[in-house]
């Protein structure tokens, strides 16, 4: 084991306020066993809609079955994930333990995904934005970039306690190499979690930040099965981190984050069966990402077009104002990123199925014919 390996601890960045803090011990928190339940307070008989009576029992806070199979999935031991409602509550989770309101920030790099400054905001928390490079005027097809060094720059010369980083970024599409994730994990050790947005992993070439853990503890990733698996509605999501930043987060978490049937939802999408589907689906949205992306850059009405590792596109426009409209009157929606810094003339197309991205090609295409 490095040096480095010994040193780092993650748990020196928690809150000093929260040592010792045990949380709320719920009903389902202590290991008992017996045939009579009557510790919650619940119902004893089902409600009319609830025939098997599935749902007048609390559901498990961490419901073993589920975190064993996502556990498989992302190829980390089951006390190193904490399963949760989306994203969302783990960026919640993390500000919360980590961040004194006040004192501490979080650095961001835009444009990338609201929620980090959001939760950093409602939180009381400073938020430093360190902008990622767009490298428009290359004529490689790189895209955007994390500027790391000046990302270390400024988590050393403020309270920075969380760094927070999107790969691949939401909306630019750019993945981040992991050896300069390491490297500034290393950086930072004693000063900052690194954390690892990966809501679009699947669909990208780079391998997961996770396989860092071990050297680096001071990471920590995010993933859902909201994008890949088709379960937005359902709203899992983890984090993978230290064991003992996991333990930590459980105790500031609700009593019980997911609901029964979202459990089970989850649970049926990872089996083998399902994860092939998933697997092929993937497969489809990345043939249709190229073709999109070929088709794209070939119109006259687009400026640009990123090169992404994500189920979308950034495309900047000639006239943006124009592309939004004509999108809208063909009945199509797209993400508006237009008061998102630096990126005045861009829209985010989601690679759809074929047929809806001929109806894209098609309106763009009369978009150009109108200029």
């Amino acid at each position: 084991m490095s040096a480095s390996a010994v040193k780092a601890d993650p748990m020196r960045l928690l809150r000093r306020d929260l040592a010792g803090f045990a949380g709320y011990a719920s009903a389902r928190t202590a290991a008992l066993d017996g045939d009579i339940w009557l510790n919650a307070n619940e119902s004893p008989s089902p409600n009319a809609a609830d025939a098997d009576g599935a749902l007048r029992r609390y559901p498990e806070p961490q419901p073993a079955a589920l975190r064993k199979l996502l556990a498989g999935l992302y190829g980390c031991d089951a006390d190193r994930l904490l399963v949760g409602r989306g994203s969302d509550e783990a960026i919640d989770l993390l500000v919360r333990a980590l961040c004194r309101p006040g004192a501490d920030a979080v650095l961001v790099t835009p444009p990338t995904f609201g929620m980090y400054a959001v939760s950093a905001r409602l939180h009381g928390t400073a938020v430093i934005e360190v902008p990622l490079l767009d490298n428009e005027a290359s004529d490689l097809p790189i895209g955007f970039e994390a500027d790391f060094a000046a990302i270390e720059r400024a988590a050393t010369a403020a309270p920075v306690k969380i760094v927070f980083l999107c790969s691949p970024g939401n909306p630019t599409g750019s993945a981040l190499p992991l050896d300069r994730i390491e490297a500034l994990a290393l950086a930072l050790e004693d000063r900052a979690l690194v954390v690892v947005d990966e809501a679009y992993g699947e669909f990208s070439e780079v391998a997961s930040a996770a396989s860092l853990i071990d050297r680096q503890p001071n990471i920590a990733v995010l993933r859902t099965l909201s994008k890949a698996h088709a379960l937005a509605g359902a709203r899992i999501g983890s984090v993978i981190a230290d064991a003992g930043l996991i333990a930590v987060l459980r105790r500031c978490q609700a009593p019980y984050p997911l609901p029964t049937p979202c459990i089970d939802f989850a649970c049926r999408s990872l089996t083998a069966e399902a994860i092939a589907r998933t697997d092929a689906g993937v497969a489809q949205v990345l043939a249709e990402r190229e073709r999109l992306h070929a088709v794209l850059t070939d119109s006259a009405a687009v400026r640009r077009v990123y090169p992404s590792q994500a189920n979308f596109l950034l495309v900047r426009f000639h006239e943006p104002d124009a592309a939004m409209a004509r999108l809208l009157a063909a009945g199509i929606v797209v993400r508006d990123q237009r008061a998102a810094s630096g990126l005045g003339d861009a829209l985010r197309i989601t690679v759809g199925t074929r047929d809806q991205n001929n109806r894209v090609i098609d309106a763009i295409n009369a978009l150009e014919r109108t200029q």
